[in-house]
């Protein structure tokens, strides 16, 4: 019979193997008590067998709060993980469902900016759904309310009602924008019923969703998408978790839908804060390069806002804009039509100088 004894001896600020916040391990003692069984398979003769082992040095040790447990090395996930094949695959067709948003939700549904046959349409807004950004008829209407109410207190997220509202935290308020164009008629009914108030508000927020954005409510695709948003979410991490396993749902939901949400919204709150002017618009609207590569071109805001019926946005040569390249290549062979972009009269009316 073999038992296992082992002594750890405890850490504290007065332990000789404690210099500086440093560990310096030279050896671990594993001791073994062996029985005179007939059977064991080690010395019979009574004893300790004295094992010295050199682990790997420690850096660091910390004491995690409430406990007496010591944390004697802080492992990073990510930079001293083992990778493997895997994770060649399931992050590039993760991210890409960011192209279906600038592509289809912004430019194609949002302004109307090109047109595409309806099956490629529908594919590109199927993708868009993939990007956990909401469905096309909320999107695209949050959207155009932003330009029809850009920067201004009705504006779904603008940073001059705090830079992280405009960045983030609109997303857990933007029901008050639903509300505002009815803010007076709901207050009267709240004061008339309240008891009739909640369901008077739901009423109100889908008409005033609806209400931009009829001709997306008039296809009963899109109407189906928003209504059954969330089975289409949670299929999609089945496939993940099928074809990968749990690094697959991580990588190509976790990480990979908040990687891609972050870098949408900086075109709300970096691209109305920093950069420059280039037309003359009633907004704050800027353009941004760093944010353009990071957002395949929509960092150029300020073109943007000064012709939003333009599928181009990245209006000088040097303005990288991906998006832009994939239209033209759509336009090249024939699928993308009635692309629009800005004249030359129409730039000399919108220019600061």
């Amino acid at each position: 019979m073999v038992s296992l004894c082992t002594t750890l001896k405890p850490l504290s600020p007065f332990s000789p193997f404690v210099k500086q916040g440093n560990l310096n391990y030279t050896s671990a003692l594993i001791t073994y008590r062996t029985s005179n069984s007939a059977n064991s398979f080690l010395p019979k003769r009574g004893g300790t067998v004295a094992v010295h082992d050199a682990p790997d040095q420690v850096e660091s040790s910390c004491r995690i709060p409430l406990t007496e447990v010591v944390a004697v090395r802080k492992k990073s996930a990510f930079w001293e993980r083992s990778w493997s094949s895997r994770d060649a695959f399931c992050l590039p067709p993760s991210h890409h469902w960011g192209v279906h948003i600038a592509l289809c939700y912004h430019r194609n549904l949002s302004h109307r900016s090109f047109d595409l046959p309806k099956w490629l349409e529908f594919i590109f807004a199927y993708g868009g759904i993939l990007a956990f950004q909401g469905g096309p008829i909320e999107w695209v209407s949050n959207h155009r309310y932003h330009h029809k109410h850009c920067d201004t207190q009705r504006d779904p997220h603008s940073p001059t009602q705090g830079f992280w509202f405009g960045h983030f935290t609109w997303l857990f308020d933007s029901g008050s924008i639903l509300k505002k164009p009815w803010t007076n008629m709901v207050a009267l009914v709240e004061l008339a019923a309240p008891q009739i108030y909640l369901y008077f508000l739901l009423i109100v927020i889908i008409c005033v969703v609806e209400e931009n954005v009829n001709d997306l409510v008039r296809e009963p695709f899109y109407r189906f998408l928003q209504r059954t948003l969330p089975l289409h979410l949670i299929a999609y991490g089945f496939l993940l978790y099928i074809c990968g396993g749990m690094p697959y749902l991580v990588w190509g939901i976790g990480v990979a839908t908040v990687v891609r949400l972050h870098g949408t919204l900086l075109v709300n709150s970096v691209c109305h804060t920093w950069g420059t002017r280039a037309w003359n618009t009633p907004d704050v609207s800027k353009n941004n390069w760093w944010a353009a590569i990071i957002t395949i071109g929509e960092g150029w805001h300020n073109n943007h806002h000064a012709f939003e019926f333009s599928a181009r946005v990245g209006l000088e040569w040097w303005q990288l804009d991906v998006t832009w390249c994939l239209i033209c290549f759509l336009e090249a062979i024939g699928l993308a039509t009635n692309v629009k972009s800005p004249t030359e009269a129409q730039k000399k009316i919108m220019a600061l100088v």
